[in-house]
């Protein structure tokens, strides 16, 4: 591996008690098409503080970091939330079109595309800029969050950036990845059919049931558009200091793809967390693991916190 270190824990929770948190508050984005729902949480610190917009992974992930599809809470961003607030950083998490208290911004699924997202999270760090509450901006992305991010930072100039558990391939790697040997030869070969469809940008109509979750002809464009964004050329566009940190433990996203962002982006720096899982927490390798995508009781892995926060002290603090 390129690069294994983990901080030390001294580096957090160095500011004093006048930057303790405060309880989340309300924030909605009014889009052309709805609004979307946040939660902001400021330090009680004097003056203009620094404030990172954080963004969730895929699928009906909210803004703490929660799916539907899977039972209990992990809690996840909004501890990531709270532990910047400790430390003085303001944050923004929200739920994305379609999920949570920001459903009724969707819309039609068929109409959905990757670049909704961007301009989501785009107008999420327009609206934190002009806010004289707040001085620097970060984007946190995680997941696919970091996707968005790298590309809404861009965008919209934000003056960090910060890539946690991002894939360093495009989604139609990850995804024959991830489905490698667990799919019955018809089924691979039907998957393989329909990926390479979307790839030259044409529909593939209707799937097997079995499919159906991750190929429905409703979902179907919003893969087209995503597969058009490479993170490697993403990041590398990026002028803005990268932080990247990727756990070891992590079952849906490889230390090879941290590691893929950053030879994209030789100057970011790099955070391999031993033990540290997709959900943030530390937790052994294997199936167990998944217990922790329910348990809100784990608390985050420490090095991820003390990097995340040394980070953006640093960086936003110039």
């Amino acid at each position: 591996m390129m690069f294994k270190r983990m901080l030390s824990i001294t580096v957090l929770f160095f500011l004093p008690a006048l930057v303790l948190a405060a309880s989340d508050v309300d924030i909605v984005l009014d889009t052309p098409t709805g609004k979307l729902a946040g939660s902001l949480l400021l330090p009680t610190a004097k003056g203009p503080v620094p404030v990172a917009l954080i963004i969730a992974g895929s699928g009906p992930t909210d803004r703490d970091g929660n799916s539907n599809m899977l039972p209990g809470r992990n809690d996840s961003l909004r501890m990531l939330a709270q532990t910047l607030a400790s430390n003085g950083i303001a944050s923004v998490r929200y739920d994305k079109r379609g999920i949570g208290a920001s459903a009724a911004a969707m819309g039609s699924e068929a109409a959905l595309r990757f670049e909704t997202y961007i301009d989501d999270a785009a107008a999420w760090i327009a609206r934190l800029k002009s806010d004289p509450r707040f001085g620097k901006v970060a984007v946190i992305g995680h997941s696919e969050g970091s996707l968005i991010g790298m590309v809404a930072a861009k965008k919209e100039g934000a003056d960090a950036f910060v890539s946690i558990a991002g894939p360093g391939a495009p989604l139609q790697s990850v995804l024959r990845r991830q489905l490698a040997g667990k799919l019955p030869p018809a089924l691979n070969e039907e998957s393989e059919r329909v990926l390479g469809k979307l790839e030259r940008g044409e529909l593939a109509g209707e799937v097997s049931p079995m499919l159906a979750a991750l190929y429905r002809p409703s979902v179907q464009p919003y893969l087209v558009s995503q597969f058009r964004y490479l993170p490697a050329e993403r990041i590398a566009a990026l002028t803005i200091p990268v932080l990247i940190v990727q756990g070891t433990t992590d079952i849906q996203v490889a230390v090879e793809d941290a590691q893929a962002l950053k030879a994209a982006y030789p100057r970011a720096r790099l955070e391999i967390v031993e033990g540290m899982n997709h959900v943030l927490k530390l937790v052994p390798a294997g199936p167990t693991q998944l217990a922790s995508y329910g348990d809100p009781a784990l608390p985050l892995a420490p090095a991820l916190s003390a990097a995340l926060t040394s980070f953006l002290h640093e960086e936003l603090a110039r």
